[in-house]
Order: structure tokens, then sequence, then C-alpha cells
């Protein structure tokens, strides 16, 4: 008698720049692997070689030289490439598939901060991509403190980061406003404590839904 794998799901993390959500993705896949669970761990934008592509010319550069609309789809395209390519592949594998940011921070930030594009973000996922997650950690903290935390970081990936404390508020309430609207998925977390501290509660959370 042949055994039934473990169906594989969709784990995401979300929250404003600086949050930690990146790093306790990361903790959770190595809680996850240490425990022989599969596991597979990606981001957005890339995540495949296409979207990967798609991320360089996105997220470095002149940041005027695309349209609001033009951004969009191509945040669209990399995610399509990446549920093609990654996501769906290893979640039929039996994978949970954990994502550093996915479909909300699109909806957060080019839904809500690019124009007042919310009503095309969500027709275009419907259309284009037809999958929400299984469960979304949102970790929220103060936006002082994350803006400090991400202009620390060295790089050119600074986009966002750029915009200062008040679009770090905008994009903090967008994503508790997601919250809110989605409890069936969305569990926020207070990310103003340690990492270890943080991570403990995030594995009590997955655990209790799985």
């Amino acid at each position: 008698m042949s055994v039934q794998a473990t169906p594989g799901r969709l784990v995401t993390f979300e929250g404003i720049d600086g949050s930690g959500k990146s790093t306790q993705a990361r903790l959770l896949a190595d809680k996850l692997r240490g425990l022989n669970r599969p596991v597979h761990l990606t981001r957005e934008p890339g995540g495949s070689p296409g979207a990967e592509e798609i991320r360089n010319l996105v997220l470095t550069g002149d940041t005027g030289r695309w349209s609001a609309e033009t951004e969009l789809l191509l945040f669209t395209a990399a995610r399509r490439d990446h549920l093609e390519k990654t996501i769906e592949p290893a979640i039929a594998r039996g994978e949970t598939v954990i994502c550093d940011r996915f479909a909300d921070s699109t909806r957060v930030y080019q839904g809500a901060t690019r124009g007042d594009l919310r009503g095309v973000v969500d027709r275009l996922h419907a259309m284009i991509i037809g999958r929400e997650p299984d469960l979304t950690f949102i970790i929220d903290m103060d936006p002082e403190v994350g803006l400090r935390r991400g202009l620390a970081r060295a790089g050119s990936e600074q986009r966002f980061e750029d915009f200062g404390v008040a679009f770090q508020e905008t994009i903090r309430h967008g994503f508790l406003s997601i919250a809110r609207d989605n409890p069936d998925r969305c569990i926020v977390i207070n990310g103003d404590r340690s990492p270890q501290e943080v991570a403990a509660e995030i594995f009590a959370h997955y655990e209790s839904r799985a």
C-alpha cells in the first residue's frame, strides 16, 4: 500500500522594509529542515531565473523610468514565472514553500502607493496568478526602526527605503489592513523583539495551522 505524500503549501512573509521578515523566513526554513521536513525557501521579486532578471530591472537603476502600470506588469510577470518554475513544482513535490514577499506586497506597494492601482492589482492577480498563500506572517514594527534597519543595509536595492518614514507608515497600515481583511490566512507578529522570540512565536503558529 503506497503512502500518500503530505501536501505542500505556500507560506509567505510580509512587512515593511527592515521588519526582519527575511530573517524570519530563513529561520522558519532552517527550523523545518532541522525537523527533516521538505522545505523550499524563496523570495519575490525573484525566485526563478526569469524572475530574478526582472527583479534586477525593477529594483536597480533610475526609479522613475517605469510608469506605475509598467512596473505592476513587470512584478506580475516575475510572479507568474516564479509560480510556474519554482512554487508550483515544489508544492507538487509535497514541500512547504516559504516565500519572502508575495502578492500582498504588490497590493500594498503598487496598489496603495503608485497611483491607487489596487483594483488593477487584484484583477491582474486573479487573471494571471490565481493563488493565495495558505498562511501569511505579517511582521509588524515601528516604521522608524524599520527604516533605520533598511538604510543600514548595503546595496543598491533601496528604492522603497528612500521614500522615508511617512512612506513606511503607509506601507505598515496597508499590511495591517490586509491582515484584518484576511484573518483566515494572515497572522500579525510583533517584530519589536529579539529574532529568537519572534521565530518561536512564528513556529508555534505554523504548527497550529498544520
